[in-house]
């Protein structure tokens, strides 16, 4: 159809929705810019335009394509502002956007592209920032999907036709009602389900520090959610302490203080009526680098996926020296090619009581190595994101392990289904 009319703003729009289920975001949001450049009444457009824009912190931008959709699109509108509300800590805002975008639209039947009957399935997700992202997972040629928003659901209302549930709500402390509802979706349904939002429930960093931390060779920070009105005067805090806002991640809201004087002046810096006060563990190595591994928890079986290397304290691989560094690829690629060499017996068996105690059927583990081989737990739960490298040959060493855990992820769902 783009052959024969190259500006043709639903055919762009369609061609962006294929591109952003294949995970190509870069050409999603160039079509979705062309398709507005033909219509700049394209609700559709607009809206695809601004999630993107706002996933990339692009705030100011993505509002005000959100705003200018209002009019012809308002539920779908109202939701992105939500969400971009409470990304940016507006809490009071993306609850009044979130009430007008999702009252009367809890359950949304996504785009089925395949041929034929799709499997059905009960996708359980939060209006809140908190879920598991399942796109390029769910493959919408093979599965019918129905996502019920469980906080705004009607539990009266009767359950869509489904042979399997995934629960996507994947944030515990951003999300406590939402995985509540969810429980109680879960509780109604006969069919499989991937994720049980009870099991979820339990992976607030709070909770995970004390019962993982009773594990045989993991040692997790001291962790402790403090009302922010009295964190200022606690009296049993160590320095360095790192401070964050609950529900966020990827740095965001996440700060680490030297010293007492500089906590009041963090404090009014974050948003929320509550904050994590959460112990300082050292990942640096001999060579004065911090370390951050992540492993995937599929299934039941632990698969690599990343060593992030860098000088700051707060490792993403993003921001992390491995680009810039042979030496720190290399050590990944060891991890990747042979985990349990690169981590130890130790490490390994902590890995593996961890696993046995989330109980879940997709997580994560991020965590660090202490110099007697001891697992340095950060973060165990559904949360975690898996972001494929650039097309770059130095990142050919990675593409076996990603293709490992995504083949993992599919199998899962073909077995729970008994495909």
């Amino acid at each position: 159809m783009l052959q024969a009319e190259p500006e043709h703003p639903s055919a762009l729009v369609e061609l962006a929705a294929l591109a952003l289920a294949g995970g190509y975001v870069s050409a999603a949001r160039t079509a979705y810019t062309q398709a507005l450049a033909g219509d700049p009444g394209n609700a559709i457009a607009r809206i695809g335009l601004a999630n993107l824009l706002r996933d990339a912190g692009a705030f100011d931008a993505a509002r005000q394509h959100y705003e200018a959709a209002l009019a012809a699109a308002p539920a779908k509108a109202h939701q992105g502002l939500a969400c971009l509300h409470e990304a940016m800590g507006n809490d009071a805002q993306a609850d009044f956007h979130r009430r007008l975008g999702f009252t009367g639209n809890a359950v949304t039947a996504r785009p089925y592209r395949g041929q034929g009957p799709g499997t059905p399935v009960l996708l359980l997700v939060s209006a809140r920032n908190g879920n598991i992202p399942v796109r390029g997972w769910i493959d919408d040629r093979h599965f019918a999907v129905t996502a019920i928003y469980t906080e705004f659901h009607n539990p009266s209302d009767p359950l869509p036709p489904h042979a399997l549930v995934v629960n996507a709500i994947g944030d515990a402390e951003r999300c406590g009602q939402a995985l509540a509802a969810a429980e109680a979706i879960a509780d109604r349904s006969f069919a499989p389900i991937i994720n049980p939002p009870a099991r979820v429930r339990a992976t607030s960093r709070a909770a995970n520090a004390e019962r993982l931390g009773a594990l045989p060779g993991v040692v997790t920070p001291k962790t402790q959610l403090w009302p922010r009105a009295l964190l200022r005067d606690a009296e049993n805090l160590e320095f360095p302490l790192l401070l964050r806002s609950p529900g966020f991640h990827t740095g965001q809201h996440f700060t680490r203080i030297e010293q007492r004087d500089a906590l009041a002046a963090a404090i009014a810096a974050m948003p929320g009526d509550e904050l994590l006060a959460i112990e300082y563990l050292d990942a640096r190595g001999p060579d004065g680098m911090a370390r951050k591994y992540r492993v995937m928890l599929i299934d039941g079986v632990a698969y690599p996926l990343h060593l992030a290397i860098s000088g700051d304290w707060k490792v993403h691989y993003f921001s992390a020296a491995m680009a810039e560094n042979l030496g720190f690829r290399e050590e990944e690629q060891d991890f990747l090619t042979n985990m349990p060499a690169a981590l130890g017996a130790q490490a390994m068996a902590a890995l593996d009581a961890i696993n046995h105690a989330l109980g879940l059927d997709y997580a994560g583990i991020d965590f660090a190595l202490d110099p007697s081989g001891r697992l340095l737990l950060f973060e165990a739960n559904a949360t975690m994101a898996m972001v494929a490298p650039d097309s770059d040959p130095i990142w050919d060493y990675r593409r076996p392990a990603i293709d490992r855990v995504l083949n993992a992820r599919t199998a899962m769902l073909k077995r729970r289904i008994g495909a």
